[in-house]
């Protein structure tokens, strides 16, 4: 599914307007969580101490007195920018406790890109490239302790509720990694277009299944499934005998990317049917 976790020929404008999410919020009305829906959120930016050094994030939670269940949001290859900021704060407006960080906080602080990226353009794929190099298998293994315990020492977190992980292209086997890391706080993960989720390493995410003890819910572009057919029956395999629970499905018609506004791939009724299934997982596990 995506090994490459970009498609040549999507374009992406990291200065989204806000217009895209105000359809967002207009297709979201009928699906949100009804108390907490709309609710008036608190956004800071912060920074976490890891063991490689100082991360750069954006911490999201409903205004007023109160504790919330705890979810780290992994952001695709282009990393903490409009909009997953804006998916952070809709996300807890539903009633979470949300933490996005900057993927490459060891190379600069976020936004990474400034305007308009097209992935078809070698030149821009070349800026892109040292910096994925820096995220690594161990080091998300040890910014996901220090990610989940920044978010439990917020006093806006209800640690007696388990926490979610949810991650978009790279971000999905960055999510399996952080429940394997912390599997007695994750109990539900879901991958968006999720890239190099069964690889042929040691390293994949496929095989720390039996580490953790999480549902999961896999959304698989149509495209990305068109590439690499065998990669979904894998993971479901693998998901079915590590005995977790989990929804897999590709989303006919919708190409890698398509949750995420601002690309040429935004796809707003699957988007739409993408969040709702995220807010059912959280609503029945996060408890």
């Amino acid at each position: 599914m995506c090994d490459d976790d970009i498609h040549p020929g999507l374009v992406v404008d990291p200065t989204l307007s806000r217009r895209a999410f105000g359809l967002m919020a207009v297709a979201g009305v009928g699906i949100a969580t009804a108390a907490r829906a709309g609710a008036p959120v608190v956004e800071k930016d912060v920074e976490i101490k890891t063991a490689d050094g100082v991360a750069d994030a954006a911490l999201y939670y409903p205004e007023g007195k109160g504790s919330w269940p705890a979810v780290l949001l992994w952001p695709d290859v282009m990393s903490l920018r409009p909009a997953f900021r804006e998916m952070g704060r809709r996300l807890a407006s539903s009633g979470y406790v949300v933490l996005v960080p900057n993927l490459y906080y060891r190379a600069r602080k976020a936004p990474v890109i400034d305007g308009a990226f097209n992935f078809a353009n070698p030149e821009d794929r070349a800026k892109i490239m040292p910096l994925r190099a820096t995220v690594t298998p161990e080091g998300t293994d040890r910014d996901a302790v220090a990610y989940l315990a920044f978010l439990d020492a917020q006093p806006q977190t209800n640690r007696k509720k388990k926490a979610g992980v949810q991650g978009y292209c790279m971000g999905g086997p960055l999510s399996v990694r952080t429940a394997a890391a912390v599997p007695d706080r994750i109990a539900a993960v879901a991958s968006f277009h999720g890239g190099g989720m069964v690889i042929d390493a040691p390293t994949s995410p496929h095989l720390l299944l039996p580490k953790t003890r999480a549902e999961y819910l896999i959304c698989v572009a149509e495209n990305d499934d068109q590439r690499d057919p065998a990669d979904k029956d894998k993971l479901k395999a693998a998901l079915d005998a590590a005995g977790r629970p989990s929804k897999l499905e590709v989303y006919a018609g919708a190409a890698h990317g398509w949750t995420v506004p601002g690309g040429q791939v935004f796809n707003l009724p699957a988007a739409e049917k993408a969040w709702a299934e995220l807010l059912a997982l959280y609503g029945r596990v996060l408890v």
